[in-house]
């Protein structure tokens, strides 16, 4: 699985290398920032999963950085602030924050909603946060959002079914991101493939996966991209790299 990217943004550098820190020794990957410029910077050369943003930041002002940056970006953002009285909260939330937490604070509460914002990010299993993606290049394959067009490494147009191309845009705004069976379903509000919709949103995954692997791997019985998640479910094992149109 991959792990979690998150951005520590504060300007003072005790606490930004004390988070650090303690989200490193919790399985995150947490990098240092404190401005909105590094910030940007982050964002333009690598994934980013979720933001750690302080509201007090030297000469700049965290909710009107959030509110900046939800203009152009859908990463999840969690405030951080002495600040709590609820109209300072409420003014996060009205900016597009995700959660907000007041200091000083709990570690393990801090580690406890950190987890709650990405786990609602994972699997809402949407492309809204790419909404304004045409193009997504994965595999040597390439899907064109736009015009709903799949083409293979060597340029062949392969014609998908609506629900195939669902499940394909699942795994795009999830890649290398085991999900399972259930929160495929959910993403794709399955209710049965077989005749008459009598089999489980579990099975139907299954089905659905079989005929997509058959349209998109070389071998699809010893799949590359689309692998099996022992004990989970299903990942697809590739980055994807997206194309704003």
């Amino acid at each position: 699985m991959t792990i979690p990217r998150l951005l520590v943004v504060d300007d003072d550098a005790e606490t930004r290398g004390m988070m650090t820190e303690f989200l490193h020794r919790n399985g995150f990957m947490a990098l240092p920032c404190d401005s909105e410029t590094g910030i940007r910077s982050h964002l333009a050369s690598g994934r980013v999963d979720l933001i750690l943003l302080d509201v007090m930041l030297g000469d700049e002002n965290g909710v009107e950085i959030c509110a900046r940056l939800r203009a152009d970006q859908d990463v999840p953002i969690i405030l951080v602030s002495a600040l709590s009285a609820d109209h300072q909260r409420m003014a996060g939330y009205e900016v597009g924050a995700d959660d907000y937490i007041a200091k000083p604070f709990n570690p393990d509460l801090l580690l406890a909603r950190v987890k709650a914002v990405l786990a609602r990010a994972r699997r809402s299993s949407s492309l809204i946060y790419r909404r304004q993606t045409s193009t997504f290049r994965f595999g040597g394959w390439c899907y064109d959002a736009k015009h709903d067009e799949v083409r293979s490494p060597d340029g062949v147009q392969i014609a998908l079914s609506r629900r195939e191309t669902a499940l394909l845009k699942v795994f795009l705004a999830n890649p290398r991101i085991p999900l399972t069976r259930e929160e495929i379903a959910a993403a794709m509000d399955v209710s049965g493939e077989g005749a008459g919709g009598v089999e489980t949103p579990g099975r139907a995954i299954d089905v659905l996966v079989g005929r997509l692997r058959g349209k998109i791997e070389t071998r699809p019985k010893d799949p590359e991209l689309l692998r099996t998640e022992r004990g989970i479910g299903y990942v697809l094992a590739a980055d994807v790299a997206v194309e704003a149109g």
